[in-house]
C-alpha cells in the first residue's frame, strides 16, 4: 500500500508565513560564493563578537560545570545566585535597587525573552508597538502571538528616535505593548532619560506596556547609556514595564545564552510563566559564570574591549569619510550607521562592496524603507582589517 499522500496544505503555519521575507538573502548567497571561490572575504556584516569570553569568565564556568549540584535541571526562574549578581549589577551601574527574588527574571539570551515577551502579555487583536528599522524579533514575537505591528517610524532628522508625539490616537488605543531598543540595532542611536520619561508617561496614559531592549548598554565610548528605570519616580513595582539586558555584546558571550529582565512583578510573572512552558531554564553553570561576569562588568578585559570597539569605529568612520561617506560616529553599540555614497541606495551599494571589493556590510533597506540609502557595518573584526577594508573601497570609483 502507497504511503504516498497528496499534500492539500501548507506544512507551515500561517504565523511562519506571515513573517516578512529575509531581505538579506542575495547578499548571504554572493557571500558563501565568494568564499567558496577562495576570495579573502572581510565580514563588517554580523553582529557577533570576534574576540572570545574573557579568560576570568571562562574560569568560573570551567569550575561550576564540575559541581555536581548544576548538573539537574535548572531553577526556572533563574538560580538565585545569578539574579542576585543582576540585582548587584542594576544597582552599581544604574543606581537603581530592585527585589532579586520579583524583579529578575533569567533569561536565554535576551531573544528568548524579547521573542516569548508578546505571549505573555498580548491578546490577539492587540498591538504592539515598535520601531520601523529594528531588531526584527520585535515584529516577529507579536505575528506569533497573533498581535498587529505597528511601526514608528525613525529617521535622520528625528536622531533615530520614535517622535512619540506622533503616534496617532487609534494606534494608542489599540496598543498593549511598546518596543524601544536603545543603544539602538541598526542604528546605535542613544536615548537620554528624557526620552525614557515622555516613553514611561505615554504608556502610562493609555496603559501600554513598555519593554526596553538595552543589550548594547555596556558598548559605549562616551556617555554611559541610561536604563529606563532611571526616570525619576519610576518604581518597578508601580509601572508595568520590563527591560532586558544581556551578557552577550558585554562580556563576548552570544553563544553562552545568558541574559536577564529586570521588571514589573506581573510583567515578570507573566514572562516567566510563558517560559515555564516552553523551556527548563538556563543550565545552572552557565548562570554562576554569568554571575561572576557580572560582578566583574568593569574587569581590564571588559574596559580592554571597549577601547578596542572605540579603536575599531575611529579607523572605520575616518575611512568612510574618505571615500566619500558623511557618517556620524556611534557613541555607543558596535555598529556604525552610514549613508551610503553618491545617491546609491543600500542594496546597490552592499553588492558593489562585496562584488567588487569583497566587502561584506548589510543593506539598511533589509531594515526598513527609512533605511533604504543606509548601510550597517559591525565593528567585528581587527584594525588591520579594517584598514585594509577602507584600501579596497579607495580603489573603487565612488
Amino acid at each position: 500500500m502507497s504511503t504516498t499522500a497528496t499534500q492539500k496544505r501548507p506544512i507551515r503555519s500561517q504565523r511562519l508565513l506571515d513573517l516578512p521575507p529575509y531581505l538579506f538573502i542575495e547578499i548571504d548567497r554572493k557571500r558563501r560564493a565568494k568564499i567558496a571561490s577562495g576570495a579573502d572575504v572581510i565580514n563588517l556584516g554580523v553582529g557577533d563578537p570576534d574576540r572570545p569570553t574573557p579568560a576570568f569568565i571562562i574560569d568560573a564556568m570551567a569550575e561550576a560545570i564540575r559541581d555536581p549540584r548544576n548538573h539537574p535541571y535548572p531553577f526556572d526562574a533563574g538560580h538565585p545566585d545569578f539574579r542576585k549578581a543582576a540585582a548587584r549589577f542594576l544597582k552599581r551601574r544604574f543606581g537603581i535597587d530592585v527585589d532579586p527574588a520579583t524583579h529578575i527574571l533569567t533569561c536565554i539570551g535576551s531573544k528568548d525573552g524579547i521573542a516569548h515577551l508578546p505571549l505573555a502579555v498580548l491578546n490577539p487583536g492587540d498591538a504592539v508597538l515598535g520601531a520601523d528599522i529594528g531588531y526584527p524579533v520585535y515584529r516577529s514575537g507579536a505575528i506569533f502571538a497573533g498581535a498587529d505591528y505597528i511601526e514608528m517610524p525613525l529617521t535622520a532628522q528625528h536622531g533615530w528616535l520614535p517622535d512619540l508625539g506622533a503616534i496617532d490616537a487609534d494606534a494608542l488605543e489599540k496598543a498593549r505593548l511598546m518596543w524601544v531598543n536603545h543603544p539602538g540595532n541598526p542604528t546605535a542611536a542613544v536615548a537620554d532619560l528624557d526620552f525614557y520619561a515622555q516613553a514611561v508617561q505615554l504608556c502610562a496614559e493609555n496603559d501600554i506596556i513598555l519593554a526596553s531592549d538595552n543589550a548594547y548598554s555596556e558598548v559605549f565610548f562616551e556617555k554611559q547609556p541610561p536604563s529606563m528605570w532611571q526616570v525619576p519616580g519610576l518604581s518597578l513595582d508601580d509601572f508595568p514595564g520590563i527591560e532586558f539586558h544581556s551578557l552577550s555584546k558585554t562580556f563576548n558571550m552570544t553563544g553562552w545564552r545568558i541574559a536577564f529582565a529586570v521588571g514589573h512583578p506581573e510583567v515578570i510573572s507573566a514572562l516567566g510563566a510563558v517560559k515555564g512552558n516552553c523551556d527548563s531554564g538556563q543550565f545552572n553553570a552557565i548562570q554562576q559564570a554569568g554571575a561572576v561576569a557580572l560582578d566583574h562588568s568593569e574587569h581590564p578585559e571588559v574596559v580592554a574591549m571597549r577601547e578596542t570597539y572605540r579603536q575599531r569605529r575611529d579607523v572605520l568612520c575616518s575611512g568612510l569619510g574618505e571615500i566619500g561617506v558623511d557618517v556620524l560616529p556611534p557613541t555607543a553599540s558596535f555598529f556604525v550607521w552610514a549613508p551610503c555614497p553618491k545617491g546609491y541606495d543600500s542594496l546597490q551599494f552592499c553588492s558593489r562592496c562585496l562584488e567588487e571589493a569583497n566587502v561584506v556590510f548589510v543593506p539598511g533597506g533589509g531594515f526598513g524603507v527609512n533605511a533604504k540609502n543606509w548601510f550597517r557595518a559591525a565593528l567585528t573584526v581587527e584594525v588591520e582589517r579594517i584598514r585594509e577594508t577602507i584600501d579596497r573601497l579607495k580603489k573603487l570609483e565612488w
